[in-house]
């Protein structure tokens, strides 16, 4: 290496390496406190008889059956009468994972529909014409029948034919499943007993991680039949068939052909932050699925569930399940005990299930108004106006309050209102004089619930008879309790005794009403319901209502990149309710750890007052913080009592198709303004470990093989050169120096690739974070090579003293025994090259120097020359030391051109070169692995050999492996016009592999890699050929007196003016030969040598 101050570059990229994996490691293996509670069941899997004639004869179809009693399953299948559900296991899944699901889909169509509530629904904001009166149906029609493939847990997320199989066998089960009901029909009349004349025609299909794309594959398959699927759900998408489905979609909405995916609605769910497999990005359905027929949905914002889950989690996970087991069951319209046929219908009804409108509710906000939302549906034709009607918002006559009524008015003179106990009062705001001096915009947080427990109305004038106990009925008043949006609240405080104080509980909802909104309206009032008196019963649990009048500019604050790293700041007290920190770079690249900590809430401490107690005493005063994360990809994270936590968002910023909004991440701070808080902000470095890594490590993989690439490019040029070749480990420290090699290697990269994208795409990502996020991928993936290097030649190292230990006790017994077929067995013990030759230059450097001398006496008249010269066709090119080629000048040799050398040396440097090979051709193996262990999984089921383009990259990686080491190919020169006349070798070939696999890395495309080795792994086999028919090949061994290293020397015919220019006074004879002893180790080890 380049001495003391290229170790100290290779050390300090391993240190940052290693403290990167370890940080990120710690942290991925603990465990995830998800918060799920368990699903139980007692489950019964019926199987489903195939015919004979199925070609996928060891997959199967399960019919599901809840209950513990024995059943008959020929009855129970001639008895099918429900909606069928086809579910679809992802990768290495099994059938029984739709257990889950099916149980809660039974007890829920047992117990009926979940109970009403009167939050604002998401679906508020989709109005369409034919629309207008529907509504989810108050009953089930019909119950689920879950059906489930079993696909033999194969791992279809490692192998594109595993993918088509399982989509086949998919298109025969749906056929099968629509054929069975036909059947079961048919059996019943004949019985003589009722049936329904609905027969299904279409399948409900649920695919979990890699089934979600099976199911998307089995959509387009040309086998299904028109109509056979309605929704495919629950799943996470590959890209794979996303054209095929824009122009479906397209093909329908412009109605110039056949409408075939028209009828089709998509609900992708996400994990969310915890899922590590799966990030919210790859189950987006932006550019594929119009928000007419789909939407994406992360289970952290959904519905009843506000929780993020891992990717198995997400399958028994019963908060989630039982959301979506009741969203099913309302899709199926009572009347006739089929599946909405219309798609609004259906879209209506998941949005309207799963979504949650607190993303709605913020779009006001300054930061989030300018970034589109991928997960809203919004039909953008109706104005904020339009929101405001009565019977949209108005609570129903069914939760109308006693008749006792509200017991008192109360004018609020301040911009601030608090509740703190339900007493029946009515509250009246002065919009126009509290909403003064900018305040336009009311916030209000409760734990109460809407209707039931308060009602907020807006009025244009005051009610001179206000004193009587109803509100009075008008048009000009508008009700806008409704509005209000659920958030999941954190662990209510306990009340020691009835009567006692306790502190305050968190909020359940939330109401923003913008200016806009409040337009026209001068006064606000807020009615609390009455306490309810239960006998014999503790008094219900604390009430507590606040709400204020704010101006948003007060509460906001802006944080960038150096500033996330460590700051506080402290909002007085009577500080906006809302408060808006917007963070320049998203949280999903650097999270944070937010602190709230109470500075005070109006009681003045006394001298030896503790900290605990004020903390204390002011649980009592005010209501517990709520934090809601805004991120346009992964969508809304909510953190109810929040004092302490990590911040974390599943976005992913930097890649190629991001966009210039998605860096952004608001989070709103929903704290009592009675106190005053102390917030400080810092970065999670362990968080930030793990969010890069598992985010990048596809990039930092494809820049590994790059890292290998510029590395041989590096050792081919200095053997171009007759240079001292460097070891792979050198030539990777100098490809790392600053700022030449650095800027040629990494920078120049980066910059074709963005103007790439800019000629191509017409937009880049943001440019700062993703040329920081590539060098970072870079230097780690220089790292992880490092080590991989250093690891690899500590391995060789101890292989080598084991070898010549045995070696050495060997030849002592040897001389009393004498045993060939245990002498050639040594001989062959050592069958890799690369390892054997270390083992040679071990022994050498450590045997006595008279061992050596043999060698030393026959090489030192041939080594001896002043310039070495190459021969390509009739032109004889002079490889002189003063005269250096373009890619030298870029990137400079440490050593100049030498000539003379020892045989360690130059076996030496055979090994470096091979070393290199090695390791790039290990991670060569890392990609080729997963594939491998599939195809190797099906072994003895009828698989067939892998496809073509599969087997050509096998093909083209073995050759480079056999011909690319060492690259001592002279044919592959040939020139390229603008150098000079200058020839070009296999360090150019490498540099052009190592830009395009950083490229190819930089698009999430890693595996490209393998077609750059591929390449050049024909074209070295190609030159291994042509330099064969040119040549006169002699083989035989040589050994010294002490019985030491043999090998086959290669004999190469020479062109007269070569011998002429080598030596004048040489003969012309038939043949002559110019060997080194680096050429002479290489002969030995050429395979077509050892066949010429």
């Amino acid at each position: 290496m380049g001495g003391f101050g290229g170790s100290c570059r290779v050390a300090a990229v391993l240190v940052f390496t290693a403290w990167i994996a370890l940080t990120a490691v710690n942290r991925l293996v603990r465990p995830v406190p998800n918060g799920c509670v368990m699903t139980y069941m007692y489950p019964t899997y019926i199987p489903i008889s195939t015919p004979r004639n199925v070609s996928s004869d060891r997959y199967g179809i399960f019919l599901y059956h809840e209950g513990w009693k024995q059943i008959d399953f020929d009855e129970h299948v001639r008895n099918l009468n429900g909606v069928p559900v086809l579910f679809v296991p992802g990768n290495g899944g099994s059938y029984k994972q739709v257990r889950s699901l099916a149980a809660e889909s039974f007890r829920a169509y047992q117990n009926g529909r979940l109970e009403p509530t009167f939050y604002r629904e998401a679906s508020s904001a989709f109005l369409v014409n034919e629309l207008e009166g529907f509504s989810i149906p108050s009953r089930y029609g019909r119950m689920l029948d879950w059906f489930a493939v079993d696909l033999e847990g194969e791992h279809s997320a490692m192998d594109g034919r595993i993918l088509e199989e399982h989509t086949e066998y998919v298109v025969y089960a749906i056929h099968r499943i629509l054929d069975l009901y036909k059947e079961s029909h048919v059996a019943r009349s004949k019985g003589r007993v009722q049936s329904s004349d609905n027969l299904p025609s279409s399948v409900i299909l649920v695919g979990h991680s890699m089934g979600g794309f099976v199911a998307r594959a089995a959509l387009v398959h040309p086998g299904l039949r028109k109509s056979a699927v309605d929704t495919p759900s629950l799943g996470q998408f590959f890209s794979h068939v996303n054209e095929e489905w824009r122009n479906g979609y397209k093909t329908g909405l412009s109605r110039t052909g056949s409408a075939k995916l028209l009828n089709v609605v998509v609900v992708s769910v996400a994990g969310g932050i915890h899922d590590y497999q799966v990030r919210s990005k790859l189950a987006s359905l932006d550019g594929i699925v119009p928000s007419t027929h789909g939407f994406m949905v992360g289970s952290s914002s959904m519905k009843n569930v506000w929780l993020s889950m891992d990717h198995q989690s997400i399958l028994w996970c019963n908060q989630l399940v039982v959301q979506v087991a009741h969203t099913l069951l309302s899709m199926v319209d009572p009347l006739n005990g089929r599946p909405f046929l219309s798609p609004e219908k259906r879209v209506f009804v998941f949005a309207k299930m799963l979504q949650s409108a607190v993303p709605q509710s913020l779009s006001w906000v300054t930061p989030v108004s300018g970034v589109k939302s991928s997960n809203l549906i919004t039909s953008g034709s109706k104005d904020a106006s339009a929101l405001q009607r009565k019977d949209s918002l108005s609570c129903p006559p069914s939760v109308q309050w006693t008749s006792d009524g509200l017991e008192k008015d109360l004018h609020i003179q301040l911009n601030s209102v608090t509740v703190l106990a339900m007493d029946g009062k009515r509250r009246w705001l002065d919009i126009k004089k509290l909403g003064s001096n900018c305040r336009g915009h009311f916030v209000f947080v409760t734990n109460l619930a809407p209707c039931s427990g308060v009602r907020i109305h807006l009025w244009p004038e005051k009610d001179h008879s206000s004193e009587q106990k109803e509100i009075p009925a008008s048009k000009n008043i508008v009700e806008v309790t409704s509005k209000m949006v659920q958030i999941p609240a954190g662990p209510a405080p306990k009340q020691v005794e009835p009567g006692s104080q306790t502190e305050q509980p968190p909020p359940t909802a939330f109401l923003l009403l913008s200016p806009e909104e409040m337009s026209g309206f001068r006064f606000m009032t807020i009615s609390v319901a009455p306490r309810p008196t239960i006998s014999g019963r503790p008094p219900p649990a604390a009430s507590m209502a606040v709400g204020q009048f704010f101006n948003p500019e007060e509460g906001t604050s802006a944080f960038t990149a150096a500033r996330i790293i460590g700051s506080s700041y402290i909002p007085e007290e009577d500080h906006p309710l809302a408060l808006n920190l917007s963070f320049s770079v998203s949280l999903g690249l650097l999270p944070v750890i937010l602190s709230l900590r109470t500075a005070g809430c109006g009681v003045k401490p006394t001298g030896d007052q503790l900290e605990a107690e004020k903390n204390k005493l002011c649980k009592l005063r005010c209501f517990p913080p709520v934090a809601l994360a805004w991120d346009p990809v992964s969508g809304l994270h909510i953190i109810p009592n929040i004092y302490s936590e990590t911040l974390v968002v599943d976005s992913s910023p930097a890649f190629w198709d991001s966009h210039q909004g998605n860096e952004r991440t608001t989070v709103l701070i929903l704290a009592d303004p009675h106190c005053s808080y102390e917030v400080s902000l810092r970065v999670s470095l362990s968080a930030a470990a793990s969010r890069f890594f598992l985010l990048y490590s596809s990039q930092i993989l494809g820049f590994m093989i790059a890292v290998m690439f510029f590395g041989l490019m590096r050792q081919s040029s200095a053997w171009e050169h007759d240079s001292s070749v460097p070891s792979i480990l050198s030539a990777i420290e100098s490809n790392l120096r600053l700022p030449r090699a650095f800027m040629f290697l990494c920078f120049i990269p980066v910059l074709l690739f963005l103007a790439f994208l800019v000629f191509t795409r017409g937009e880049n990502p943001p440019f700062g974070t993703f040329l920081f996020i590539t060098i970072m991928c870079y230097i780690v993936a220089n790292g992880f090579t490092i080590l991989l290097i250093l690891s690899s030649k500590l391995i060789i190292y101890v292989a080598a003293i084991l070898h010549v230990f045995i070696k050495r006790r060997w030849q002592s017994w040897e001389d009393g025994t004498q045993s060939t077929i245990i002498h050639n067995f040594l001989n062959l013990s050592f069958p890799f090259q690369s390892l054997k030759q270390l083992v040679l230059v071990y022994y050498f450097s450590h045997m006595p120097s008279m061992r050596t001398q043999p060698f030393a006496a026959s090489f030192r008249s041939i080594t001896q020359k002043k310039d070495l010269y190459k021969s390509l066709g009739d032109n004889i090119i002079l490889l002189s030391e003063n005269k250096q080629d373009g890619l030298e000048q870029l990137l400079p040799m440490d050593d100049s051109p030498t000539s003379v050398k020892s045989f360690t040396d130059s076996q030496l440097e055979v090994f470096d070169c091979r070393h290199g090979i090695m390791i790039l051709h290990l991670l060569a193996t890392l990609m080729f692995a997963p594939s491998l262990v599939a195809w190797l999984q099906r072994i003895g089921m009828g698989q067939n050999f892998p496809w073509f383009v599969d087997s050509v990259l096998c093909v083209g990686t073995i050759m480079h492996g056999i011909f690319g080491s060492p690259p001592n190919v002279s044919c592959i020169s040939f020139k390229l016009p603008g150098r000079g006349g200058r020839d070009v070798g296999l360090s150019f070939l490498y540099l052009v592999a190592g830009y395009y696999s950083f490229v190819s890395s930089m698009a999430l495309a890693p595996y490209s890699s393998l077609y750059a080795l591929a390449i050049i792994g024909f074209i070295c086999f190609a030159s291994r050929i042509i330099e064969t028919r040119g040549t006169t090949c002699y083989s035989g061994f040589f050994m010294n007196e002490n019985g030491c290293a043999g090998g086959i020397i290669m004999s190469i015919e020479c062109p007269e003016e070569v011998r002429q220019l080598i030596d004048p006074s040489a003969s012309t004879s038939a043949s002559d030969h110019v060997q080194t002893p680096r050429d002479l180790l290489l002969d030995a080890a050429n395979p077509l040598s050892i066949l010429g």
